[in-house]
């Protein structure tokens, strides 16, 4: 998707943020966050197929006061919208993770930890009392993969999400010209591009200096436990993730995870079933953002035959494509318990830190509020399928 000229200074949407976004990163930085895989059919489609579904406002109901909140994993939280987990979340912005966690805090909305985080995760329990989900991978390190399930357990964590679409990576074209690959590959443009963006690259470079730079605090122990010189935590983190795991994988990991486990990265009806009879208590429909497989269809696409699959033995959560409140709305009014972000909030952290985190928050859940009202829905439970045209109550 372009990037449109910039129209004035002033925030109002979440295109804006990704406008300032595309200002203050570097180009790298800026297209890891934003890219998708191959043609980014899918990252395109993952936001389209939302203008597909069309609203059929109710009149003469009172809307005077409109309530948002509605529990998520048995917690209440504000509005039915949750913080995706995202690795490297520093890259973007210096105040990192702990930043995002803030902002979503504020916010009372959940917040995912990404295993790849940049910050530990007793760091992120650590703030607010918001729900908080500690992402996770089935790594071929089964001892690295306890000692998080552990690690995540003592610091409170409300869930375990398992990632299970990223067994291999998808071929992210944008990070290959910048050589935002893992490790990086930069050539004399990408330095330049970096040294392009001052208000970007002094301030991190200064945390490298300070010993404040990139890290993944939550698997570089492991490194240092194996007691191996040659061996680097780029190099051990990508040797881990194992192409040939299977549902015997992930009824290891329900029988190690007592609390409330969500699956992330499932599509097909059938594997949503499997799912819930092997004990998922969520599921997170999503394509990774169109960053792995191109051409599959959008979460929001496969949210009704899902829901149907499944009843209502398993909440979901529509993860991918969510830029407006009225994107919530749709999503609620065809099954979903609620959404999940990640672009969204990271293009705020990159325009502004915490403050640009809390700015697209406040976006959204505005904006849903104001879909609600317009929509003539007083409450989260009251949104189905009759505020949809041709679409049945579910």
């Amino acid at each position: 998707m372009p990037i449109d000229a910039p129209k004035g200074r002033s925030v109002v949407n979440i295109g804006d943020l990704r406008r300032r976004a595309y200002r203050r990163l570097p180009a790298p930085a800026y297209h890891y966050l934003d890219g998708g895989a191959d043609d980014e059919r899918t990252l395109a489609r993952n936001m389209a197929a939302f203008e597909d579904v069309r609203l059929l406002p109710r009149i003469l109901r009172p809307i005077a006061s409109v309530d948002t909140a509605t529990t998520l994993f048995g917690k209440t939280v504000a509005a039915p919208l949750m913080l995706s987990p995202t690795g490297l979340t520093r890259l973007f912005h210096r105040a990192a993770e702990p930043a995002v966690a803030r902002a979503a805090a504020a916010a009372g909305l959940p917040y995912s930890l990404s295993t790849m985080g940049t910050t530990s995760m007793e760091t992120i329990a650590a703030i607010g009392d918001n729900p908080k989900i500690f992402q996770l991978y089935i790594f071929r390190d089964r001892g690295l993969t306890e000692d998080l399930l552990t690690r995540a357990k003592a610091s409170g964590f409300d869930a375990i999400c398992l990632t299970v679409d990223t067994a291999i990576a998808g071929n992210r074209e944008r990070d290959h010209r910048t050589g935002m690959t893992i490790p990086p590959k930069f050539g004399a443009r990408s330095f330049f591009q970096f040294a392009a963006r001052p208000r970007w690259s002094l301030p991190t470079a200064w945390d490298q200096l300070r010993g404040r730079g990139f890290r993944l605090p939550n698997v570089e122990g492991r490194v240092d436990a194996l007691k191996n010189e040659a061996l680097s935590l780029i190099g051990y983190v990508n040797s881990q993730f194992d192409p040939d795991l299977t549902w015997d994988d992930f009824a290891w990991l329900r029988e190690h995870w007592t609390g409330t486990l969500i699956i992330k990265g499932l599509l097909a009806p059938d594997d949503c079933i499997r799912a819930v009879e092997m004990g998922a208590d969520a599921i997170m429909i999503s394509n990774h953002g169109g960053r792995q497989l191109d051409d599959v269809p959008a979460p929001v696409e496969m949210l009704p035959k899902i829901r149907d699959a499944i009843g209502g033995q398993a909440e979901l959560i529509v993860d991918g494509g969510i830029r407006r409140g009225s994107d919530i709305f749709k999503a609620l009014a065809l099954g979903a318990d609620a959404c999940s972000v990640g672009r969204p909030y990271l293009y705020g952290l990159a325009a502004d830190g915490e403050r640009g985190v809390a700015k697209a928050l406040h976006i959204l859940t505005s904006e849903f509020a104001r879909t609600m009202a317009l929509a003539g829905a007083r409450t989260v439970s009251g949104i189905d399928g009759g505020y949809l045209v041709g679409m049945d109550k579910r």
